[in-house]
């Protein structure tokens, strides 16, 4: 392995340890604030945090760019797919994080992150929608998932927590939300799309915010930790480790290496927390995670 690509995964693990315990800034943070108050504030803090790292690309960058005028419409397109690619992605992000604020407040951080990276198997299943061919390999993964929920969510009476229903919801919100930056990350500058991304997420935060919370400035600012971490840490910095990382590294090593955010959101429960993992929990946590990687390794190709 050369230097570059164990930077790069380094820098990967380094990006699903953020994520991780960035559960547990979410759930610490409803101590102080409601949901959307929290998102409002996280997303507003991830826009400049990115909106810096933006400048510092563009200022950074020595390429001389001439516009020629039979370019100009050109860059109108792809200005506007820009702007439209921040307001879809964005929309998706409130969506999910809607979803997610509000279901980890009646589940535990460790079973939100499990159950949040079932979008790894989802967004390949989306595919039957748009006639792609789903490999053996998901669909053994998605045997694994529905054993793996079934341990980790289902109670005694075979009922499911309102948190867990309300997480797993979020799931197949989180892989639209893929799908899309994937479709428009072909179109436009990712970081553009991003910083866009977040500034729509926090107009349509606040305007939920103004609507359903009723913010307390002084509630904000007691709770400025888990908001700040979860804006600059797990929004800002994390992306951009994963966009460096993802130069040097194989898109499955690094699916594989970004999956390891559920293990650490179980740990970090535990360790700050005290959130104990019951043994069919614990045995559903492994399975769900079994699931994620088969579901991410290639299938050998037919000589």
């Amino acid at each position: 392995m050369n230097k570059n690509k164990a930077a790069g995964n380094a820098m990967l693990i380094l990006t699903s340890f953020i994520w991780g315990t960035a559960f547990v800034a979410q759930r610490t943070g409803m101590d102080y604030v409601q949901p959307f108050t929290f998102m409002t504030g996280r997303y507003v803090l991830a826009f400049i945090s990115l909106g810096i790292v933006a400048a510092v690309i563009k200022l950074t960058e020595k390429k001389e760019k001439i516009l020629a005028e039979n370019e100009k419409p050109l860059c109108k397109i792809k200005r506007r797919n820009t702007v439209l690619s921040g307001l879809v992605t964005g929309f998706f992000l409130f969506l999910g994080s809607t979803f997610q604020q509000t279901g980890i407040l009646y589940t535990t951080v460790g079973k939100a992150g499990f159950i949040t990276s079932l979008y790894i198997v989802i967004v390949p299943l989306f595919g039957v929608f748009t006639g792609k061919k789903i490999r053996k390999l998901v669909w053994i993964g998605v045997v694994f998932e529905i054993i793996g929920l079934y341990l980790l969510t289902i109670k005694e009476g075979f009922s499911i927590g309102y948190g867990d229903l309300i997480i797993f919801a979020s799931s197949f919100v989180w892989a639209g939300h893929v799908l899309s930056i994937d479709y428009f990350s072909k179109k436009v500058d990712p970081v553009y799309m991003s910083f866009l991304q977040f500034a729509f997420c926090s107009i349509l935060s606040a305007a939920a915010m103004f609507i359903a919370d009723t913010p307390v400035w002084s509630n904000i600012t007691a709770g400025w930790f888990p908001i700040f971490y979860a804006g600059v840490f797990s929004a800002g910095i994390g992306y951009t480790l994963q966009m460096i990382a993802q130069k040097n590294t194989d898109p499955t090593i690094a699916s594989l290496i970004l999956s390891l955010e559920a293990v650490f959101g179980a740990i970090a429960g535990y360790y700050f927390l005290g959130e104990i993992l019951s043994i069919k929990e614990l045995l559903g946590c492994a399975v769900l995670f079994t699931a994620v990687i088969i579901a991410q390794f290639p299938e050998k190709s037919k000589k």
